[in-house]
Formats: structure tokens, sequence, C-alpha cells
């Protein structure tokens, strides 16, 4: 089952953020706080929304996806970013991961999205075989820039004060 995710599911987001990064090796990363969490997915307005993947028998949360909008000036059109894919170990292979991208895609559809968008490490091939699967388009060709920590503030420090 796929529903919408509920506050009272902030800690176990939180548990399998860090069970995500945890695989993807950077377990020292995932730093946020189930208020951190919380305050993104369900403030005002929020910051991003997650979906919930429950195994049906049992109703065990077993994985989630969290995404957020944004915007192409090359289409004049909202896309949606998935930040976050995950599924348990245990339940893997069982439909959940290809579930929660499927609501995803639908929720593209019907909210006019023309784009759905992610990022996958290259060495995981797992995910890459299966994002392949379901017709999903590599883009090698782009590569990812992120600013943090000292540089972002060394370069925030170069903006015009009006800017500050």
């Amino acid at each position: 089952m796929i529903r919408p995710a509920e506050v009272h599911d902030v800690p176990e987001i939180r548990a399998m953020v860090r069970e995500l990064a945890a695989y993807e090796r950077a377990e020292e990363q995932a730093r946020a706080t189930d208020e951190q969490l919380r305050r993104a997915l369900f403030g005002d307005p929020p910051a991003a929304h997650a979906l919930i993947a429950e195994d049906d028998a049992t109703g065990e949360t077993v994985g989630f996806a969290l995404w957020f909008p944004r915007f192409s000036t090359w289409t004049g059109t909202r896309g949606m970013h998935l930040e976050d894919l995950y599924v348990r170990p245990h339940a893997r292979a069982a439909g959940h991961g290809r579930a929660l991208l499927a609501s995803l895609a639908a929720r593209c559809l019907r909210d006019g999205y023309e784009r759905f968008e992610w990022w996958v490490l290259d060495w995981n091939e797992p995910a890459i075989g299966f994002y392949k699967s379901l017709g999903a388009e590599l883009l090698d060709e782009w590569t990812v820039c992120r600013l943090s920590g000292g540089p972002l503030a060394e370069l925030a420090a170069r903006a015009p004060a009006d800017a500050r």
C-alpha cells in the first residue's frame, strides 16, 4: 500500500533516511532531525512531500519516497525532483519501489508536470538497472554541482550588500 506520509511517520522516515545514507556510504552526512523533517514535510508551506510504502500483510513501513517540485525554464512547466527513494532490504523485489515511483508518475501527470527527475550514484548498479527497466533515461552528460560549508559562505560573502 502506498499512502501520503503523516506527521507520525517522521521518526520512521528519518530512520530510513539514515539506512539509505548508510547504504550510500555517507551515514555521517544524514544529520536531519525529526523536527527538521517535520517542518519540511508538514510546515506551511511544506518544502517537500513524502509517500510511505507499507507491507499489505503486516502494515509495516517498508519504504518511502521524498520529493519536491522544480521548474524548467526550457519547458516553462513544473517538474518533480525525487530526493530519496528507499525500500528496506528485506522488502525489496516485492514491488514497493515500483509502486512508489508509479504513484509519483501519476501525480506528475495529474499536476501537469512534464519531468520526473532524480539522481543515482554511478556505482549503484541494482538501482540503475531498476530505473532503466522503467524506461528512465540516464543523463550521463550532466554533472551535479554543490556548494556547502566554507565555499558556500565564501561565495555568499562576495554578494552585493543589498543581496545579503
